[in-house]
C-alpha cells in the first residue's frame, strides 16, 4: 500500500543476512502488530527438529516442539523466532528449562491472550521427555486443535 506505513517497517532481520544469535539470551524477538485485531484465533508453530545440548554431558539433545498462541496486539515475526530457536543449538539447559523458558520468553515478548508449548523430547537413556507450558486456561472461544504428537515410537 502506497502512503500508508508497513507494520513490517521496523523490522531488522526479515529480509537481512541474519547470522544465529549466540545465546537465547541475545536472540532478539521481533514483533508486529496484530493485523486481525478484536479477533480470537489460534498460530501455531511447529518445529520438529529443535536442538539443544543437556548441560552435564554436552551431547545433542532433539525435541519436536509444538507453540500455540492467541494473539493479543502482537505476533511474533516469524524469522525472528526461527533465529531464537536455533540459538538453542549450542545451549546447554534441561529440557523443562528449554520448554518453559521458551514459553515464557514468547509470553513476556508478545503478551498474548493465551500460549502453550509442548515439548516432545526424543529419548535419552530410553526416556522421552514430554514437558508442557500453557499461560493460563484456554479461551472458550477459539478453536484450540490438539497437538497431536504421538507417543515416542519415532515421533514423526
Amino acid at each position: 500500500m502506497t502512503g500508508s506505513p508497513s507494520i513490517y517497517s521496523g523490522l531488522t532481520q526479515l529480509g537481512a543476512s541474519t547470522g544465529l544469535p549466540d545465546s537465547p539470551e541475545a536472540a532478539v524477538l521481533e514483533k508486529v502488530p496484530n493485523p486481525e485485531p478484536g479477533v480470537r484465533y489460534l498460530v501455531r508453530f511447529t518445529a520438529p527438529e529443535f536442538t539443544s545440548l543437556c548441560p552435564i554431558t554436552g551431547q545433542p539433545d532433539f525435541a519436536h516442539l509444538m507453540i500455540d498462541y492467541v494473539p493479543g496486539d502482537w505476533l511474533v515475526e516469524s524469522k525472528s523466532l526461527k533465529l531464537f530457536l536455533g540459538s538453542f543449538r549450542n545451549h546447554g539447559a534441561f529440557h523443562e528449562a528449554c520448554t518453559v523458558g521458551i514459553g515464557r520468553r514468547l509470553a513476556e515478548e508478545l503478551a498474548p491472550v493465551w500460549l502453550r508449548i509442548g515439548g516432545y523430547w526424543y529419548p535419552r537413556g530410553g526416556i522421552p521427555i514430554d514437558v508442557f507450558y500453557q499461560s493460563g486456561p484456554p479461551p472458550a472461544d477459539v478453536w484450540i486443535p490438539a497437538q497431536d504428537v504421538p507417543p515416542y515410537r519415532g515421533r514423526g
